[in-house]
């Protein structure tokens, strides 16, 4: 029993694929349905793939600079030299005095 049809129904509408659409387009029919199949695949793979696309879009609008570049710049706005210090410390350091700005713009 396939979806609820037994197999006298399924021997019918085989019947009836025969006599409307004749014993040569059924096979074309059939690869039809297959190359569809193999489109609608290929074309739910890209869907899944769009995290790249997300990626992409976060590189242009950080302006095609990497992050540590970004970080760079956010430590000279705040009036930090970046020079030799290390990433961790330079990212607390940046966001300590970026929640101090902030908080004295607030006041």
């Amino acid at each position: 029993m396939v979806g609820g049809l037994g197999p006298l129904e399924l021997s019918i509408l085989l019947l009836l694929f025969f006599v409307l659409f004749g014993a040569q387009r059924l096979p074309e029919l059939a690869n039809a349905l297959g190359r569809s199949k193999g489109e609608f695949h290929k074309g739910l793979t890209e869907a899944t793939s769009m995290g790249e696309a997300a990626r992409t879009v976060a590189d242009l609008e950080a302006g095609g600079r990497t992050p540590d570049q970004v970080l760079m710049d956010r430590a000279k706005s705040v009036g930090l030299e970046p020079a030799g210090m290390p990433v961790e410390e330079l990212e607390k350091k940046v966001e300590a005095l970026e929640a101090l700005q902030s908080s004295e713009e607030n006041e």
